[in-house]
């Protein structure tokens, strides 16, 4: 846990390919101190990456998991620091590898739950010690509260309400983790674990806990899009997109976005952590980040990395030399990716890009290496 004792900058990794030794190299070499890993479009040798089949887990696949222990041995010797963040659970398909279709049924039957305290007992019991790993990040963007009557961005008090109804379902988060942490003690009693926010890890969404959690090894984190409208890949269809600095729907509403008003967005889950009693230390922005070619990307990150250290918060950003999709690969610049990016990915081959320390990617470079 000590590492997470001063704030520590990284990236993320959400790549098709398991990364090679150059890609952590690289990332190194800008002054990354550890990246945020996602194995969820490795190709698997069943249906899911490590999973199995997340309709019925059954144990770890020996091949997946050497594909995996190989990855953060790579990882190892570039000197970086490894949280895993898998997309997927028991009961809980990415909706990117389920036909783009949310998948609820962790949230609605406890019976997934006991697979995901395998999975993750399983996890702990085959990883731990292994030098990479800072922390278990135990499911990427969870949204108990989606389909379960709970508006995204709802105002603290109807969160509150709503969770007093939650408590003791299947849709309770807190409760899940805490069953999860137990399961991995069993094997680890030392791995950091990091859990996001509901409601896809939106930073206003630890304001309806009650309490933090009672493992003391726990690092609370938040995913940092909004206004989403304007960040996002849909905007850049519009015939003229929402721009940043600018007026965006959030909330039902439309509102001015700005440094300002991401700083009062980010101030929510500094507010909590205070009054849960929390140190910064164990908050962190998990994600970030904005479509490159939008022209007011440079100053959302400039604006959101403004906030994060100022408060001294870890961070990593998203995402960095993703192969199969750029919209948020800053050393890319603002131009379109030729047509051998899209071959590649095609033809199940390395990404042929190459990348350099652009304009678009200065807010970042900057600040992993500010010497």
């Amino acid at each position: 846990m000590a590492f997470w004792d001063a704030p520590r900058h990284g990236g993320n990794s959400f790549n098709r390919l398991p990364p090679d030794q150059a890609y952590f190299d690289a990332l190194k070499g800008y002054g990354a101190t550890w990246v945020r890993l996602s194995y969820d479009k490795w190709q698997p040798v069943q249906r899911d990456f490590l999973l199995g089949n997340a309709d019925a887990y059954a144990g770890l696949p020996a091949a997946d998991l050497a594909t995996l222990r190989a990855t953060l041995d790579r990882a190892h010797q570039a000197g970086l620091k490894v949280v895993i963040a898998p997309l997927s659970l028991p009961g809980m398909r990415w909706s990117q590898n389920n036909q783009g279709q949310f998948d609820d049924r962790l949230w609605q039957d406890k019976r997934y739950w006991s697979q995901a305290m395998a999975f993750w007992r399983d996890m702990a019991r085959e990883l731990k010690g292994h030098p990479a790993i800072a922390a278990y990040n135990l499911i990427n963007e969870p949204a108990p509260e989606k389909l379960g009557g709970l508006a995204e961005h709802a105002e603290p008090g109807q969160m509150q309400q709503w969770y007093v109804r939650a408590q003791g379902t299947a849709r309770d988060l807190p409760l899940l983790y805490r069953q999860l942490i137990a399961a991995i003690r069993e094997q680890d009693t030392d791995t950091p674990v990091m859990v996001d926010a509901g409601w896809f890890a939106a930073a206003d969404a630890f304001d309806y806990w009650p309490a933090p959690l009672e493992d003391p090894r726990v690092l609370y984190s938040v995913h940092m899009y909004e206004p989403y409208a304007a960040t996002s890949a849909p905007n850049m269809t519009r015939k003229h997109p929402i721009a940043y600095p600018g007026a965006a729907p959030f909330a039902g509403q439309t509102q001015q976005w700005d440094g300002a008003r991401v700083e009062r967005y980010l101030r929510q889950p500094l507010a909590w952590a205070e009054a849960m009693g929390l140190p910064r230390s164990r908050l962190v922005v998990g994600e970030f980040g904005c479509m490159r070619r939008l022209s007011g990307c440079r100053q959302y990150l400039e604006d959101v990395l403004t906030v994060l250290d100022r408060n001294q918060l870890h961070w990593a950003f998203y995402s960095f030399r993703e192969d199969n999709w750029d919209g948020m690969d800053y050393e890319l610049g603002s131009a379109k990716v030729p047509w051998r990016y899209w071959q590649a990915i095609e033809q199940g081959t390395p990404d042929p890009l190459p990348r350099t320390a652009t304009v678009e990617f200065e807010p970042i470079r900057k600040r992993l290496n500010p010497d």
